[in-house]
């Protein structure tokens, strides 16, 4: 999101390159043009008949000037938003997963410098060669994110490396006396001779020291394979239509990897924007929307020094690509509800809606204020037609305008979910791929495999020692155990671990184990309960430990119990960025939960996804507006596909959904709210000596009322409720302006609710909620309807009695309008009828109960409360 509303000039800038906003502001300025040219025409023509009206007519144009600009704005800010929330997403994504990633190396290199066997070599304690270039290469078959590992001497003579295609006898690389120095790990990222043909090389070196003396003896380099997991990333997280470029920045800003590099080479200077303002950057004569990011670090690792995220997308091709139609496809209901949160989920767009109703509102007013006049006020005809003319089309265009600024909104809204819930599955399947890794190696630790072939007295506690070293290090861990044959624990770690020893890992989890056939494969468990995490559900990864002299035989297996509880829910948290208004889980594919951000979704609860998104296919992911906890909700889901060879060629399956939910509000029961254009009445500009009515909408259904007791219509903000009415229909009490109020009679009028006297409901107020003050012989009232629609003339001859009416005298809609050539009802509110009912005391049986008039004691105390 950008830090602060666009300026005008902003605004000025992007408006060219957004053809559908730029049609918008030109049917506005024509409807604005043409506002103008009836207050004009009125002014000329007829400015004695025409004065009753000016004033609401000057108000129209004043206040559709004002929302034509907002609307322009808003709708710009929400574009410009909605690609600026998109590639900064990324941009955060890509430098998040670099440094994850990163950080797995940081502890390769550390635990693999201590390795007893490289080390004896290193020392001089043995030349076997060709057993240690195995063993990298088994380490490289593991660990598949290196393309090279090489072991160095203190002098920089190169003792093995497993790149055959680059031969290197010796390395002066300041790299290994800065290694030969720290007693840390040391992260290189340049041109070394180490990588010969790299223009810049990822190393990660660390000392190595003597098995017995504990001497500083030679250095490890682990070289990650850059440029490859890069375009991993790349491929994984980019966009398909390229018309954005990823990139990875230096803390010069210099690109060291580019998604599109025949687009933004590897090697060019960019400009950043950290400060991720809504400016646009130039670069290579084009200008570009710009998100940057820097890590945010992982487990106490910052990453590689000043390393930055970044998307770059030309400002030519930002706005040019289709929104889903969402608002067609949505149930009405749904996307009503929703609505009705535009002021928590974009307070723009609720500000534009309340801006709009309130234009309608004054030129509905405007038509009632004349219906009915005889006389030389017919002159007005023509301008009242274009005024009635001009409204409909002015409500026509507000309503699009809407529509195109909340699709905006919820498109952005849905895509950032479904990038997330991708992110999430990635994150998970990257993370538990060092999993896999980290099983098979320890499994080839030579003192594990010689403990379980020839255990000696002490074994128990030698490989308690080696288990603990490795816990030490790895913390995502919450114990690793090792097993004989028989699968009884020989040593494990972690709290209790040693009361584990003698106990036995599950049969089924040993005969897998003991069917793996060789070091590549492994076996994980299923997400299950297990009395080696305390009786919670986990992943447990083992392998098979091998004799040392007879591979083909399985001397025991070890398992690394993944702390899933605690890591999960670290990455869901990771994922969401600190966006409170999000939950994240994920679940299998029977929709059980395994880890969430919701207290309301345990773990081992049941998430009620639809079958659609339980089936998705591997790498698929889908999105959609829902209802979830009693909230309107977009709801993402995305399967995940695996990483590198982990779920894709190494034989393991065990697919997990990332789901994302954003909560918008509370669900509300309301009635469908048709838009105006739904219920467009037509309408012949030659008829006369029709009948007016003034139609509004009330639970859900169009109705009318003759113009000539309808007053004016106020929001139903001004009424002031109240519980001193005498029916439960007796909402409140609106104040009159001087020239409304009877003389010698109250200023104040009771509001009724239409919705519950005729249906003995409650009606759900909203922004929407109108009150239509009426006025029949000398008394007035005010009715609260849903919302307001026209003032339109019909032929005496559509307006026929309501059947129902016949049989009751309790009906309040005693005649039906049929309208469009009888295509469209419209019921009729009987208006002397709901005055009798109201005011006068005339009650039908059964409907009211209580005393109608209102006692002069009470009016007293009304006015008595109101002047308080």
């Amino acid at each position: 999101m950008p830090a602060s509303p666009l300026t005008p000039a902003q605004t000025e800038v992007f408006m060219p390159h957004m053809r559908d906003v730029g049609r918008c502001e030109r049917s506005l300025q024509e409807l604005n043009l043409m506002w103008r040219i009836i207050e004009a025409s009125a002014k000329m023509n007829c400015p004695q008949e025409a004065r009753a009206i000016l004033p609401t007519m000057a108000a129209t144009r004043s206040s559709f000037a004002k929302l034509e600009k907002e609307l322009v704005r808003s709708l710009v800010q929400e574009k410009v938003s909605n690609v600026l929330t998109e590639i900064g997403t990324k941009a955060q994504y890509v430098i998040d997963i670099v440094v994850r990633n990163l950080y797995e190396r940081t502890a390769d290199v550390g635990f693999l410098a201590t390795d007893r066997e490289l080390c004896s070599f290193v020392a001089g304690q043995h030349d076997e060669r060709g057993r240690i270039y195995h063993r990298l290469c088994e380490y490289r078959s593991k660990y598949t994110v290196y393309d090279e590992i090489i072991l160095l001497d203190t002098a920089g003579n190169v003792l093995v490396q497993i790149d055959t295609a680059t031969p290197l006898e010796h390395s002066s690389d300041p790299l290994i006396q800065q290694t030969l120095n720290s007693d840390n790990f040391v992260e290189t990222f340049r041109a070394s001779d180490l990588r010969p043909g790299k223009r810049k090389a990822l190393i990660y070196s660390r000392r190595m020291h003597h098995p017995d003396t504990g001497a500083v003896v030679g250095v490890l380099c682990l070289c990650f394979h850059f440029e490859h997991e890069m375009q991993g990333i790349f491929a994984s997280h980019g966009d398909p239509a390229r018309r954005s470029n990823l990139l990875l920045l230096d803390a010069s800003h210099e690109v060291i990897a580019s998604a599109d590099p025949l687009w933004v080479p590897v090697g060019a200077q960019v400009p950043v924007n950290l400060e991720h303002a809504p400016q646009l950057r130039l670069f290579g004569g084009r200008e570009y929307l710009v998100r940057t990011f820097s890590a945010e670090g992982y487990q106490g690792y910052p990453g590689p020094a000043g390393w930055l995220g970044q998307v770059m997308i030309p400002l030519d091709v930002a706005f040019g690509h289709s929104e889903r139609d969402l608002m067609n496809s949505l149930d009405p209901a749904l996307l009503n509800g929703l609505l009705s949160h535009a002021d928590t989920f974009c307070p723009p767009l609720h500000d534009i809606m309340m801006a709009a109703r309130h234009i309608q509102r004054i030129v509905w007013n405007g038509q009632v204020m004349t219906a009915g006049q005889t006389g030389d006020l017919l002159k007005l005809k023509t301008v009242l037609d274009q005024i009635s003319e001009t409204g409909n089309r002015s409500n026509e265009l507000f309503e699009q305008s809407i529509h195109d600024l909340y699709q905006t909104v919820l498109a952005s809204s849905l895509q950032d979910a479904e990038f997330t819930a991708h992110l999430l599955v990635d994150l998970l399947d990257r993370n538990l791929y060092e999993r896999s890794d980290d099983c098979r190696w320890w499994a080839l630790t030579p003192e594990l495999r010689q403990g379980l072939a020839q255990p000696e007295a002490d074994t128990p506690e030698r490989i308690a020692a080696i288990l603990g070293y490795i816990n030490q290090l790895y913390t995502v861990y919450t114990r690793l155990v090792v097993y004989d044959r028989q699968g009884h624990i020989i040593a494990a770690t972690g709290e209790g671990g040693a009361a584990l020893a003698g106990q036995s890992i599950s049969p089924e989890a040993l005969s897998k184990v003991l069917a793996l056939s060789n070091p590549q494969h492994y076996h994980v468990s299923p997400f299950e309960t297990s009395a080696l995490y305390e009786g919670e559900p986990t992943y447990i990864y083992h392998a098979a430990i091998r004799h040392p002299e007879h591979e083909e035989q399985v001397v025991g297996g070890i398992g690394i119990v993944f702390d899933s509880g605690p890591e999960l829910v670290n990455m869901l948290r990771s994922g969401l960025g600190g966006r409170d208004q999000m939950q994240a889980l994920f679940v299998d594919r029977q929709g059980r939960v395994l880890a969430s951000t919701s207290a309301e979704h345990p773990i081992g609860s049941q998430l009620d996804l639809t079958a659609a998104a339980l089936a998705l296919g591997n790498g698929q992911h889908q999105s959609r507006i829902c209802t979830h906890q009693g909230q309107y909700a977009l709801e993402a889901c995305s399967v995940s596909s695996g990483y590198r060879e982990f779920k894709t060629s190494d034989g393991y399956r065990e697919d997990v959904i990332a789901v994302v939910y954003r909560h918008f509000g509370e669900v509300r029961s309301a009635q469908v709210q048709a838009s105006t254009r739904s219920y467009f009445i037509e309408h012949d500009p030659s008829q006369t000596g029709g009948l007016e009515f003034a139609t509004f909408f009330s639970d859900g259904n169009l109705m009318a009322l003759p113009a000539e007791c309808v007053q004016e219509a106020v929001s139903f903000a001004e009424v002031r409720t109240t519980s001193m009415g005498l029916r439960t229909a007796q909402i409140g009490i609106l104040g009159l302006r001087a020239d409304q109020a009877p003389q010698g009679k109250a200023s104040f009028i009771w509001v009724f609710d239409l919705g519950e006297l005729m249906h003995g409901r409650r009606s759900r107020t909203t922004p929407t909620s109108q009150v239509m003050v009426l006025r029949h012989r000398d008394q007035a009232l005010g009715l609260l309807v849903d919302d307001l629609h026209a003032v339109t003339q019909f032929d005496p001859a559509d307006i026929e009695p309501s059947p129902l009416a016949l049989l009751s005298e309790s009906m309040l809609t005693t005649e039906v309008i049929k309208a469009n050539q009888g295509r469209l009802l419209i019921q009729a509110v009987n208006a002397p009828r709901l005055f009798d009912w109201l005011i006068d005391g005339i009650e039908p049986p059964g409907l009211i109960s209580q005393p109608p008039k209102l006692p002069t004691e009470r009016r007293d105390e009304t006015q008595e409360a109101l002047a308080a």
